[in-house]
C-alpha cells in the first residue's frame, strides 16, 4: 500500500470558461493512479445572511446581484416568492407572459453565451477527427478568440444571439442585467408595440441560427458517440419542474418531478411549497457548497441531476414543434428511457435554445403583452418558496417575512448547487479513466476534466452561500512569505 509519502496531488487552478471561481485537486498514489478527485468552489457569498432584515419587497433585486449571467432567474424566483407573501400569485394574464417572455430571453442569451463563448471550443478543434484531441487542442486555440478567428460566423451568430435575448430581457425588466421589472404580485411595465415590433423583426434570423447551434451540439455528440458515452457519465436521478396539467417542460413553473436511471418516477405532481419534504441538504467539510439529495433515498442513493439533461429527461413532451421533433430524436439515442451521458448536456441545452426561440415568438405575437392590468394582491402570508428552471437547472428561493415586512429566512438551493454531487463524480470519472502513470500530467488531459465540469455550466458565483460550518481564516504574510498573524473565526 502507498504510504502518505507517496500521494501526489495536482491542482487545476483557476478552472478556465466557468462562471465563477473554482479549482480541482487530483490525489495520485505511487502507482500513479488516482485515488480521489474534487471540484472545490474558493469563493464565498453570504447572499442567506445579508438578505435578512430587508424589507420584502427589495428582495427581488437585490438576490440578482448574486450573478450577472443569471440575474432573471434568481429576480423571478425571488419574485414568485414574494407574490405569495402579497397574496399575489394568480398573476395577470399580462403579467404571467411578460415574466415568461423575459425568462425566455434570459434561457436564450445564457444557453447562447455558454455554448458559442464558453463550450465551443471544446468542439471545434482537433487534429485527427476524435473527441480527445479536440478537448487536447493548444491551450492558444481553447477560447472565444480563436473561434473568432477560424469560425468567424459562429462568433457572430454568439454575440448576436446573446444580445437579443438581453434585448428582451431590456423590454420587460428595464435593464439588460439587473433589471426591476417583476414586482411582488406582477410586473412594472407591459411591452409596448414598438418593443414587440423590434424584437419580432429579428426572430426568424434567431430562430434559424438556434437551429444550426442544435445541429452542431447533436452532430458533435453523434460523431463521437463512442468516446462520449462514457466520458465523465453514470446513472444517476433527475429533478425538475414540470407542467402540472401535463407534465409538459415548463421552464417558469409547475410541480416537481424526479426519476431514476430508468425513468421510474421517484417524485411526481409535488407542489414545490412542499420542497422540503422532497430535498435534503448535507454538507461536508472540504466544500463550501452544499450537497442537495431526495430524502426518500437519503444522501448516499438520492442525489440528482438538474439542467437541460435532467429537464429533458423528466417532462413528457416539450409543446413547442421543433424542439419536441428534436426532444424525441435526442431520447431515440436511449430507446425513450433517460439519458445519462454527461456530455449531452449541450445537445439538450441547445434543444431548449431553440424552444425558448419558438416560445418566444409566439409570446411576442400575443396582445395581453400590451395589457394595463399589470399587479394583483390578496391575504398576506408569511412563509414562502418561489421555484423557477434556470438555465442551469432548478432554482429554489425560500423566505420568511415578519409583520414588520422584514426578511427574516432565506434559503436558496441553486442549480449548480443540485449538480454538486454529480460533477464531482464527473471530475472523478474522467481523472481515472483518463490520468494515470507518470509524474506529471499534460495540460491537454486536464483540460479533459474541465470539459467534464463545463457540461453543466456551472455558476460557481450562485453556488456558494452561507452553511454554517466552515471557518474564516486571514492571514498576514511578510515580504518572504512567512506568516506573521493567523486569524480564525468559525468552524465549529
Amino acid at each position: 500500500m502507498p504510504t502518505s509519502e507517496t500521494i501526489r496531488k495536482h491542482t487545476i487552478l483557476p478552472l478556465t470558461r466557468v462562471e465563477g471561481h473554482g479549482k480541482v485537486t487530483i490525489h495520485r498514489n505511487g502507482d500513479g493512479e488516482v485515488e480521489q478527485a474534487r471540484l472545490h468552489i474558493v469563493e464565498f457569498r453570504g447572499f442567506e445572511r445579508f438578505i435578512l432584515g430587508r424589507p420584502y419587497w427589495e428582495v427581488p433585486v437585490i438576490v440578482q446581484r448574486l450573478c450577472g449571467i443569471c440575474p432573471v432567474s434568481h429576480h423571478l424566483a425571488a419574485a414568485k416568492a414574494m407574490d405569495r407573501i402579497v397574496g399575489g400569485e394568480r398573476l395577470t394574464p399580462t403579467a404571467e407572459k411578460i415574466r415568461r417572455l423575459m425568462h425566455h430571453g434570459q434561457m436564450f442569451q445564457s444557453h447562447a453565451l455558454h455554448f458559442f463563448h464558453l463550450a465551443s471550443p471544446d468542439f471545434l478543434f482537433g487534429t485527427d477527427g476524435t473527441a480527445a484531441s479536440a478537448f487536447s487542442a493548444p491551450v492558444e486555440q481553447r477560447n472565444v478568440l480563436a473561434v473568432a478567428a477560424r469560425h468567424p460566423d459562429l462568433a457572430v451568430q454568439g454575440v448576436m444571439m446573446r444580445r437579443y435575448g438581453q434585448e428582451i430581457i431590456r423590454a420587460t425588466a428595464g435593464k439588460k442585467i439587473h433589471g426591476t421589472g417583476a414586482i411582488p404580485g406582477g410586473v412594472n411595465k407591459n411591452l409596448s408595440l414598438s418593443e414587440r415590433d423590434a424584437l419580432l423583426r429579428d426572430a426568424g434570423r434567431m430562430l434559424a441560427w438556434a437551429r444550426g447551434a442544435l445541429a452542431i451540439a447533436r452532430d458533435f455528440t453523434m460523431d463521437h458517440l463512442v468516446e462520449l458515452t462514457p466520458f465523465g457519465s453514470f446513472d444517476s436521478n433527475h429533478l425538475s419542474l414540470v407542467r402540472g396539467a401535463d407534465g409538459a417542460l415548463d421552464l417558469y413553473d409547475g410541480v416537481l418531478r424526479a426519476v431514476d436511471k430508468d425513468g421510474n418516477r421517484l417524485v411526481d405532481d409535488v407542489d414545490y411549497q412542499r420542497y422540503l419534504e422532497v430535498v435534503g441538504e448535507e454538507v461536508r467539510p472540504w466544500s463550501y457548497m452544499k450537497f442537495p439529495f431526495l430524502k426518500k433515498l437519503g444522501p448516499e442513493q438520492g442525489w440528482y441531476r438538474v439542467g437541460p439533461l435532467a429537464r429533458l429527461n423528466t417532462c413528457s413532451f416539450i409543446d413547442t414543434p421543433e424542439a419536441e421533433a428534436a426532444r424525441r430524436t435526442f431520447l431515440s439515442l436511449t430507446k425513450g428511457r433517460p439519458n445519462n451521458v454527461t456530455m449531452c448536456y449541450h445537445w439538450a441545452r441547445m434543444i431548449e435554445l431553440l424552444h425558448s426561440i419558438e416560445s418566444i415568438r409566439v409570446l411576442l405575437e400575443d396582445p395581453d403583452l400590451q395589457g394595463e392590468d399589470l399587479v394583483v394582491t390578496g391575504p398576506r402570508r408569511e412563509e414562502t418558496v418561489g421555484v423557477i428552471e434556470a438555465p442551469r437547472g432548478t432554482l429554489f428561493h425560500h423566505y420568511r417575512v415578519n409583520r414588520n415586512d422584514e426578511v427574516t429566512l432565506c434559503n436558496l438551493i441553486v442549480s449548480t448547487t443540485h449538480n454538486n454531487e454529480p460533477m464531482n463524480r464527473a471530475v472523478t470519472r474522467v481523472a481515472k479513466d483518463h490520468l494515470r502513470g507518470g509524474d506529471g500530467i499534460p495540460e491537454g488531459l486536464l483540460n479533459h476534466i474541465e470539459v467534464a465540469i463545463r457540461a453543466y455550466d456551472p455558476c460557481l458565483s450562485c453556488a456558494t452561500h452561507a452553511v454554517g460550518g466552515m471557518p474564516l481564516i486571514v492571514e498576514l504574510h511578510d515580504a518572504d512569505g512567512v506568516v506573521v498573524d493567523r486569524r480564525v473565526r468559525g468552524g465549529g
